[in-house]
């Protein structure tokens, strides 16, 4: 199970008004167990969209980063994990600036 150290949240602006609903980027700092498949030395973050649409808020894209060297690396995270994720970005929201 992943652990949020720290994190920040930002309101995305579309100039042109294409996408629907509102964006934000949250940067999450993450611990991860020695012992889970995603622990790496220097830790990791994790870079997300959430997307708010009306009633509909949702994770829409999300990257898991290696803060050492910034690799974008090839995992998923496990379904408790995007839940606790989702919960924690509709808590903190009101943070975007």
């Amino acid at each position: 199970m992943i652990t949020i150290t720290e994190y920040s949240v930002e309101k995305l602006k579309d100039p042109f008004g294409i996408l629907t609903g509102e964006r934000f980027e949250y940067v999450l700092d993450i611990e991860v167990p020695e012992d889970d498949e995603l622990y790496t030395e220097g830790g990791l973050s994790i870079r997300l969209i959430y997307v708010v649409d009306g009633e509909e808020q949702t994770i829409k894209q999300y990257n898991i980063i290696a803060k050492a060297n910034e690799e974008v690396l090839d995992f998923d995270l496990e379904e408790e994990e995007l839940h606790m994720l989702l919960a924690f970005c509709k808590k903190h929201i009101e943070e975007a600036e």
